[in-house]
C-alpha cells in the first residue's frame, strides 16, 4: 500500500478525468478513451470504493481558450473537499495551461487530494511532489507549443509552394497527382459558370439568387458525411450564392490563411472563435493563375467591387450600385454643405421619393442639412443622360438584343444538363431495379418505386424544357431593323413604367460619378453639379417644388396661358391654344380639351366665356360673320394693316376691336368684295402661317 494512500483519502470520492483534445480523436482514437476508463479499475484496485468519472470535454482542448465544463465540474468536487485522489491517464490531460494548472494544483493541495496518472502518484503538499508537477506542467505546455508551431509552419511552407491539400467548393476538386482541377460533371459546371454570368448582368447576390429561385434552377453543394462529401442539389440560398461569388479559387487562384481564430476575454478567460475573414492583404497564400478557373482574375476582382458597393451601410461614404427602389439617384447624391450621401425616404400612399441629408441629424443630432423631392430631379438628370446617350442608341439595342439571345441560350443549357442528368438516374435505378433477386420482393418495391420517381422526375423536366423551346418560338427576337426603329424613341421607352428602374440605376452609373446637390434657399432652386465618368461637369439649376405642390399640378406656363385668355376666349379655344403649344397636363400627359380647361379655370378661380356679355374685341371668325365676308378677307385687311390685331399669346386666336370694324375704310374694303370688284390676295399656307403664326 502506498502511504500517500491513506484511510482518509480512501475514504472519500476519487475522479477519473477523461478527455481528448479534438472530435476527430473521439472518433479515430478509440484506444486512447479505453485506457482512460480502465483507470477507474485501477481506482478500485487501489482501495477507492466511491469512483466518478468526468468526461464531459471529450473533443475538447485542454490549452484553456475553449470552455471546458467537465474541468469546471472537476474543480467544483475538488473544491467541496469530498475528493481524495484525482486520476488522469497523465499530468498533460488535466490541462495545457498553467492558469488552469496551478489552479487545480493548489485546491488539490488545500484539501488535501493527491494526483495518479501512470507515472506514480503525487501530492501537492509535499514540496518535491510539487515540483516534479511543475515541471511535468511546463514540459506539458511547451510540448503542445513545440509540436503545434512545427504542424502549422510546414503546413504553411506546403501552401506556398501551392502543394497543401484542404476541402475544395464545390466544382473543384484535387487530382491524382495533386492538382486541381474542374469538376468532371458538365452539369456542375454549367451551374457554377452560370452563377457568375448572372451576377454580371444583374450586379446583385439577391438579385441572382432572385433570379435561379423565380427560373427553379438548383446548384449544387457537398453534403458533409463521414464517409466523405457527396454532391447534391438543391435550391439555393443568399449564402450559397455569396460562397461561388466570393471564393477566389473560382477564379483559378490558390489561396491560404484566408480566416483566423481571435481570442477574447470571457467571464475573465480566453475564448477562441473561428472563421473570422481576414483582408486579402492579409492571407497567408495567394497564387494567381494556379489552376483552371471558371472566370477570370479581373472579372473576379469586379464581382468583388460590385458587391463592396451593395453593402450600403458598410461601403465608407462612397457612391452606391443600383440596387432598384423608385429612387433614380439613389447613393448618387452628395451634399455639398457637409459632404455626406444623401438618403432616401419614401412619402405618401404612392411612396414618392425624397432625398434627405440627416447624417448630421442622426450622429449629432444637428439640424437637417437640406432635403427636397426626387421626381422633379429624377426627371432632370434623365433628361440629361438621354441628351448624352442619344449617339449610341442603336449600338446599345443591338447588344441588348445578343444579350437577351445569350440568357436564353444558358438557361436552355441549363435545363438541358438537368434533364440528362435525371435520365442518367432513371437509367442507374432501372439497371437496380433490374439487377435484384425477385424474391426479395421488399428490396424490389422500393427499388420499382425509386425507379417510378425517377422516371417521373424526368418525364416533368423534358416537359418543362419543350415548354421552354415552344416560348423560344412563339417569342422571336426583334430584329435589326425593328431595334433601330425602336431605339429612335428612347425617350419613351426609358420612362415607361415597365422599365426596370435596376437597369436605369445602373447606366446612370456608368455614365456618372457623383452629382453634389445643394439648394439656394433664396431663389428657391435645387443645384445639382454633374460630375461625368469622362471628367466633364454640367450645372443644373431646378425650381423647387412649393409645399403642397405635386406631381400633378399644373405647370406655371400653362396655368399663365389660361388666365390670360379666360373670359376672353371659350374653353375649346383655349384648349387648342395649350395644345399648339405642346403643354400637357401634368402626371398622366393628356392633351387639353374644353372639360380640362374647365376643371382648371374653376381651381382657379378663373372667369369663363359669356357669348352674351358686350365685347370690345372679337375673334377672326366672329369679324367675318359681322362683316358677312369669308375669313380670308378678314386676314387680308389685317395683313394690309386695314384692322389692328392682337394675340394674347402665341398661337392664340386673333383679337379684333369691335370699334374697327365700323370704320369708312372698313366698309369701302367690305363694299368692294361683295360687289366683286375686288378680291383678296391669295397667300400660301406658309404665308399665313407665317403672318398669323397658326398652325
Amino acid at each position: 500500500m502506498n502511504p500517500k494512500l491513506t484511510s482518509n483519502r480512501l475514504a472519500r470520492r476519487a475522479i477519473v478525468y477523461v478527455r481528448q483534445s479534438s472530435p476527430d480523436q473521439v472518433v479515430h482514437h478509440q484506444e486512447s478513451q479505453r485506457l482512460q476508463y480502465g483507470l477507474v479499475e485501477q481506482a478500485r484496485q487501489l482501495g477507492f470504493a466511491n469512483v466518478r468519472v468526468i468526461d464531459d470535454d471529450l473533443g475538447r482542448s485542454g490549452d484553456g481558450q475553449v470552455e471546458r465544463p467537465g474541468f469546471e465540474h472537476l474543480v467544483a468536487e475538488v473544491c467541496s473537499g469530498e475528493v481524495g485522489a484525482v486520476f488522469c491517464l497523465e499530468a498533460s490531460r488535466l490541462a495545457r495551461n498553467g492558469r488552469d494548472w496551478h489552479h487545480l494544483m493548489e485546491l488539490c493541495g488545500m484539501v488535501d487530494a493527491v494526483v495518479v496518472d501512470g507515472d506514480g502518484i503525487y501530492d501537492p503538499t509535499i514540496i518535491n511532489d510539487r515540483l516534479l508537477l511543475g515541471l511535468k506542467e511546463t514540459m506539458s505546455e511547451y510540448e503542445l507549443h513545440l509540436l503545434r508551431q512545427r504542424s502549422l509552419e510546414a503546413r504553411r511552407q506546403k501552401a506556398r509552394r501551392g502543394e497543401l491539400e484542404f476541402n475544395l467548393p464545390v466544382g473543384l476538386c484535387w487530382s491524382a497527382q495533386g492538382k486541381i482541377e474542374k469538376d468532371p460533371d458538365q452539369r456542375v459546371q454549367q451551374a457554377i459558370e452560370l452563377v457568375f454570368s448572372k451576377m454580371m448582368e444583374l450586379g446583385s447576390v439577391r438579385q441572382v439568387l432572385v433570379w435561379f429561385r423565380k427560373q427553379n434552377i438548383s446548384l449544387p453543394a457537398l453534403s458533409r458525411h463521414p464517409e466523405g462529401p457527396t454532391l447534391i442539389w438543391k435550391a439555393p440560398v443568399y449564402r450559397t450564392v455569396w460562397a461561388i461569388l466570393t471564393n477566389p479559387l473560382y477564379a483559378g487562384a490558390y489561396a491560404y490563411g484566408r480566416r483566423e481564430v481571435r481570442t477574447q476575454m470571457v467571464d475573465g478567460r480566453a475564448r477562441k472563435s473561428k472563421g473570422h475573414r481576414k483582408p486579402r492583404a492579409a492571407w497567408s497564400v495567394l497564387i494567381r493563375d494556379h489552376h483552371p478557373g471558371y472566370v477570370e482574375w479581373e472579372q473576379y476582382e469586379r464581382i468583388q467591387t460590385l458587391i463592396a458597393a451593395n453593402m450600403h451601410m458598410k461601403s465608407n461614404e462612397e457612391a452606391k450600385a443600383g440596387r432598384g427602389g423608385r429612387a433614380l439617384l439613389s447613393g448618387l447624391l452628395r451634399c455639398r454643405r457637409c459632404g455626406h450621401m444623401l438618403h432616401v425616404s419614401y412619402i405618401g400612399k404612392h411612396l414618392i421619393p425624397r432625398y434627405n441629408c440627416d447624417e448630421v441629424n442622426l450622429r449629432h443630432g444637428g439640424a437637417r442639412c437640406l432635403g427636397f423631392s426626387g421626381l422633379w430631379v429624377d426627371q432632370a438628370v434623365s433628361k440629361e443622360v438621354l441628351e448624352a446617350i442619344s449617339g449610341n442608341v442603336v449600338e446599345a439595342a443591338l447588344e441588348a438584343a445578343e444579350q437577351m439571345e445569350q440568357r436564353r441560350h444558358e438557361l436552355r443549357q441549363s435545363l438541358a444538363l438537368e434533364v440528362e442528368q435525371a435520365r442518367y438516374e432513371a437509367r442507374l435505378a432501372a439497371r437496380r431495379y433490374e439487377a435484384v433477386d425477385p424474391d426479395q420482393r421488399l428490396v424490389a418495391a422500393e427499388l420499382e418505386a425509386r425507379w417510378n420517381a425517377a422516371l417521373q422526375k424526368t418525364c416533368e423536366l423534358e416537359e418543362k424544357l419543350r415548354e421552354f423551346d415552344l416560348g423560344i418560338k412563339n417569342v422571336s427576337l426583334p430584329s435589326k431593323e425593328l431595334l433601330m426603329s425602336l431605339a429612335q424613341d428612347l425617350p419613351a421607352v426609358w420612362n415607361s413604367p415597365s422599365t426596370d428602374m435596376r437597369l436605369k440605376q445602373r447606366i446612370l452609373r456608368i455614365l456618372i460619378e457623383e452629382i453634389i446637390a445643394d439648394v439656394d434657399e433664396s431663389r428657391r432652386e435645387i443645384i445639382l453639379l454633374i460630375h461625368w465618368a469622362g471628367g466633364r461637369h454640367s450645372e443644373l439649376r431646378l425650381k423647387k417644388r412649393e409645399v403642397g405642390q405635386h406631381q400633378r399640378c399644373t405647370s406655371v406656363e400653362a396655368v399663365e396661358v389660361v388666365r390670360q385668355m379666360a373670359g376672353r376666349f371659350p374653353d375649346e379655344l383655349i384648349a387648342a391654344t395649350l395644345n399648339r403649344l405642346g403643354m400637357r397636363t401634368e402626371g398622366i400627359g393628356n392633351t387639353w380639351d374644353k372639360d380640362r380647361v374647365y376643371s382648371l379655370r374653376h381651381h382657379q378661380k378663373l372667369p369663363g366665356f359669356d357669348p352674351q356679355r358686350p365685347r370690345s374685341h372679337v375673334t377672326l371668325k366672329e369679324a367675318a360673320q359681322r362683316l358677312q365676308v369669308s375669313e380670308g378677307s378678314v386676314r387680308h385687311m389685317i395683313v394690309e394693316k386695314k384692322l389692328p390685331a392682337t394675340q394674347v399669346v402665341e398661337y392664340a386666336p386673333w383679337e379684333i376691336p369691335v370699334e374697327a370694324l365700323d370704320s369708312e375704310e372698313v366698309r369701302k374694303i367690305v363694299t368692294a368684295i361683295k360687289n366683286g370688284s375686288t378680291r383678296p390676295q391669295k397667300h400660301t399656307v406658309e404665308e399665313q402661317q407665317r403672318m398669323f403664326s397658326i398652325t
